[in-house]
């Protein structure tokens, strides 16, 4: 029980050894990520549809607790661009108030998910499903800029992206000069800035520097109407809100099962992926499930201080480990450099022009995407393309939820169909074609009446109806029939159910069915449901030779049937 019970950060194992040398490099690289995460902090919770505060609420809150009690050395939490689309759709359908319970119930749904072991299931998911995923969320980020990057100014602003693309069509005459040339600069900006420097000062820092110093400069922005955080949103506070959840009605909840799920899902997917990558750039090894508690626990804490869902952010986590963390505590004083940058630099983020931080999520869009992947569909195996496009089309044309189901039940169609294909059933002459290494012939060792058929894969319900293709196929009935199980590893109901119909068709006719040397766990699957016992233990045999003297002794108890007279 404790097991399942057992709550240890890695936070504990890192102190064990804790020098000041390496409190000073986390310092350094804490202090480093803290700079770069507040301005992705705040254009992220833009374009969710809430106020900049609300990123940095995230950033600080959920940010503190990924570190202080996850599973990872290096890795940093905070609000990411996979949750962009969901959290605009929760707002603009449900309302900011039940984005705050949504939240809550994803964390719930992640710490059951952490306490019931589940840290490993994620790895299953099929790559084709999350590239999909990926690169429709990269499409679907970078068109919730379209409004603030051209500077247009009509509202209200389409949650989905077909309502994106028509209100561009309606209003693209009205572009905002000014602030469309600021975003194109500030884009030109991240792009060219040196990557020798971008390892220790991010060209997104840069560019918002340069361009909030320009605004505020002579009050350019009034000057030439581009929005600031300040014109928008009146500024951000100095500090955090009081604790607590908005009024909600119970009989929403139903509602948020779903969004809540989703944002579940992806935290966990983008948690632990950004956990496997921390891990190859330090030569580590995360405990997957104590990250889906701290993760669960931080989205829940996040909500209760009016922040978004967070989780790992993979760009911020290598900034991290190239700034030389060593251990959670750069991802904590990460977060305590948020939190002292807004209170005492909140009067000067009134001043950050929204085109700057727009353009910081347009780069973000671009490098989150896996483009290359479109160019390798011609050589994947067409299902797997088809599961590829099916995901991507789905969360940028109807909508992340429905696309997260329908991809995960695509994953397990698409798990369903490997299985059956590894599966095959054929004669004994088909298997001895594929198996020379057997010294039984044939032709000279199955006696007459007798049909060997050899199952090779896993046995499940993907594949159990190749068992009686294969044996309608058969020019003659048996009159006894070895089935070979050598080479099945794994039986399940389905499997278990087509041998059970197969042999009650066959005492029907008075035939007989042997099993040769099944495995362990077909084994022990035929026996706790009483088929060992109804077709007869001296009918299981441990190899093929012992079958087939099983099926002598068969057909030499049949008595000689007699014409009638």
């Amino acid at each position: 029980m404790r097991r399942y019970i057992s709550f240890r950060p890695r936070l504990a194992d890192c102190l064990r050894n804790y020098t000041a040398a390496d409190f000073l490099r986390d310092t350094v690289a804490g202090v480093t990520v803290g700079i770069v995460a507040l301005p992705l902090s705040m254009a992220l919770a833009i374009a969710s549809g809430v106020a900049p505060a609300a990123g940095i609420y995230t950033a600080v809150v959920a940010g503190f607790l990924i570190s202080a009690l996850g599973g990872a050395r290096v890795q940093i939490g905070g609000p990411t661009g996979a949750f962009v689309a969901i959290v605009y759709g929760v707002v603009a359908q449900h309302g900011l108030a039940n984005l705050a319970i949504c939240t809550v119930m994803a964390g719930v749904i992640l710490l059951l998910m952490g306490f019931a072991r589940m840290g490993s299931m994620i790895k299953f998911i099929p790559h084709p499903v999350t590239m999909g995923f990926t690169c429709g969320i990269a499409v679907l980020l970078f068109s919730t800029q379209i409004k603030d990057f051209l500077g247009l100014r009509a509202d209200p602003f389409p949650p989905d992206f077909p309502g994106k693309l028509a209100y561009l069509f309606r209003h693209g005459g009205e572009i905002h000069r000014p602030t469309l040339l600021l975003a194109v600069l500030a884009v030109l900006g991240m792009a060219l800035w040196p990557a020798r420097f971008g390892r220790r000062v991010p060209g997104s820092i840069v560019v918002i520097g340069l361009a909030t110093a320009a605004v505020a400069w002579a009050d350019a922005g009034a000057r030439f109407g581009i929005e600031t955080i300040g014109s928008r949103f009146g500024g951000v506070p100095q500090g955090l809100p009081p604790l607590g959840l908005p009024d909600f009605r119970w009989d929403q909840l139903a509602d948020l099962v779903r969004p809540a799920t989703t944002i579940a899902l992806l935290a966990a997917i983008e948690s632990l992926l950004c956990a496997v990558v921390s891990d190859g750039m330090i030569e580590d090894r995360h405990d997957s499930n104590q990250e889906l508690k701290a993760q669960g626990l931080a989205n829940i804490a996040s909500a209760l201080c009016g922040g978004i869902p967070a989780t790992g952010a993979i760009a911020r986590t290598a900034t991290n480990v190239r700034s030389g963390a060593r251990s959670p505590v750069a991802g904590m004083i990460h977060a305590l450099t948020l939190l002292a940058m807004m209170l005492v630099a909140a009067p000067l983020a009134r001043h950050i022009p929204l085109a700057a931080l727009s353009a910081v999520l347009v780069m973000v869009a671009f490098k989150m995407g896996e483009w290359h992947m479109f160019a390798r569909l011609p050589r994947w195996p067409k299902s797997d393309a088809v599961v590829f496009l099916t995901a991507f089309g789905l969360t940028v044309l109807v909508d992340l939820t429905v696309a997260v189901e329908v991809g995960m039940v695509l994953a397990a169609l698409l798990f369903i169909r490997r299985i059956a294909e590894t599966t095959h059933v054929g004669r004994l002459d088909e298997a001895f074609e594929s198996d020379p290494s057997r010294t039984l012939s044939p032709a000279g060792d199955v006696p007459e009446g007798v049909l060997v058929y050899r199952i090779f894969g896993a046995f499940l319900f993907g594949a159990a109806d190749k068992l009686e293709t294969a044996l309608k196929r058969a020019d003659q009935e048996p009159r006894v029939l070895v089935l070979r199980m050598s080479t099945v590893l794994a039986m399940d109901a389905t499997g278990l159910n087509a041998l059970e119909d197969l042999w009650g068709k066959l005492r029907r006719k008075h035939r007989h069915l042997v099993l040769s040397g099944p495995h362990t766990q077909p084994l022990l699957v035929m026996s706790r449901a009483g088929f060992l016992e109804q077709l007869g233990h001296e009918n299981v045999c441990a190899n093929i030779e012992h079958a087939l003297a099983r099926a002598r002794a068969l057909l030499a108890l049949e008595t000689p049937r007699t014409s009638d007279p």
